[in-house]
């Protein structure tokens, strides 16, 4: 095959892909559309590229990748051709940041993933500097700052929550650990349209629902569990909720007409109405966030040093638990067939989880360095965000 229809055949794969345009997906919820077809008993590295140091995971929308990282203590902003690596465009700004010594191992960031939408790209800075960029040019929209408004701008660890879009409307958790309120902006103008200021910000990223009629932005915060109107910012429920060293960090998923929430030896619980209808106690989630397939959900308790398990959704009911002693973490995406796991390890799982277990088919070794961003799923292969790279890997 000559290299013109091998680079003709890379690019169809990549028109034919989902786009991926914000956290976990285009519902926030980890589920995949599409995938390889076949995983074979090696991957091969297409690309590599040195980006810039951080967390954040990398995103696909309008052919283009974007990726958001940390460059000589400039945040920077990438856009990347899928095809071969190279920057189509770069941004950079001075953010000086200093981390916290409890979680200097996870680096200066940034931590949230980009978000795109309708053209423009959205990225929240690890010290709380909320920016809008165009998407095909990288020039600056408009860029907010809160060191002004809020004494600490960001929670002790550093920003982490990423933004999520509704109907025009940029929702973000700004502030720092004592201060600060989940703010709506007009994602055109940057101009403030609601704030809600009844709880500061921890890492979680909020997800938009319809329950019981009404659309709502649910997320954890500081110290509870929220539901607000989408359109008002008004609160419509709310549940205390603190976890260890003030360290809520999952984003929820939704069954149903059922919220699933989880934190650090807090169990896994469902929530509907405001009220919880069950809790499972044999397992919990840290950092990671869970997914839900069919009537199953699948997470990494850091119960027992780190094991992968499945619930029954409808029940909180155990349904099995993976090998202990699996790591610190794992962040999860899946399929309707197909479960995927990456650990801080650099270790990416595949599997085709049944009732009865894993099931795992492949464990491939994927980067050099700590992976604690989400792996992005393509028509032929996994993009790969390690501490201070970008990989792109091929099924053939």
């Amino acid at each position: 095959m000559t290299k013109t229809c091998a680079g003709l055949l890379l690019f169809s794969a990549f028109l034919g892909a989902a786009d991926w345009p914000e956290w976990r997906g285009p519902h926030r919820d980890g589920i995949l559309t599409g995938e390889p077809s076949n995983w074979p008993e090696k991957l091969n590295l297409k690309w590599k590229i040195t980006i810039g140091e951080g967390h954040a995971s990398p995103i696909l929308a309008a052919g283009t990748i974007y990726e958001f990282t940390r460059l000589d203590d400039q945040e920077t902003v990438s856009a990347i051709d899928p095809a071969n690596g190279k920057i189509r465009w770069q941004q950079h700004y001075a953010a000086p940041y200093k981390m916290n010594p409890a979680a200097a191992g996870h680096g200066p960031g940034p931590k949230s993933t980009p978000l795109y939408s309708n053209g423009k790209l959205y990225t929240f800075g690890i010290s709380g500097i909320l920016s809008s960029f165009d998407a095909e040019t990288g020039r600056l929209h408009w860029r907010k700052e809160f060191v002004q408004q809020y004494k600490d701008s960001a929670p002790d660890f550093g920003t982490a929550m990423s933004p999520v879009i509704d109907n025009g409307l940029l929702i973000v958790h700004v502030g720092g650990t004592k201060l600060g309120a989940i703010t709506a902006f007009d994602a055109t103008t940057g101009n403030v349209k609601w704030s809600w200021d009844g709880d500061s910000p921890a890492y979680a990223s909020p997800i938009v629902v319809d329950l019981g009629g009404v659309r709502q932005v649910v997320t954890q915060t500081h110290s509870n569990i929220v539901g607000l109107e989408v359109s008002s910012g008004k609160l419509l429920w709310k549940l205390p909720f603190t976890t260890q060293y003030d360290q809520n960090i999952v984003t929820p998923v939704l069954y149903k007409d059922t919220l699933i929430f989880s934190g650090i030896d807090k169990g896994v619980f469902a929530v509907r109405s405001g009220k919880t209808i069950w809790q499972n106690k044999d397992v919990a989630m840290y950092m990671n966030s869970p997914v839900v397939v069919g009537d199953y959900v699948y997470g990494f308790s850091h119960l027992k040093k780190g094991q992968l398990f499945c619930l029954d959704a409808r029940t909180g009911a155990t349904v099995w638990t993976g090998s202990p002693r699996s790591g610190d973490n794992a962040a999860l995406l899946a399929s309707s067939s197909t479960l995927f796991a990456l650990t801080p390890d650099a270790k990416l799982i595949v599997a085709k989880p049944t009732s009865k277990g894993l099931n795992e088919v492949r464990r491939y070794e994927v980067a050099d360095g700590a992976t604690w961003a989400h792996p992005l799923i393509l028509p032929d292969g996994v993009l790969i965000k390690d501490v201070k790279t970008l990989a792109r890997w091929g099924v053939n």
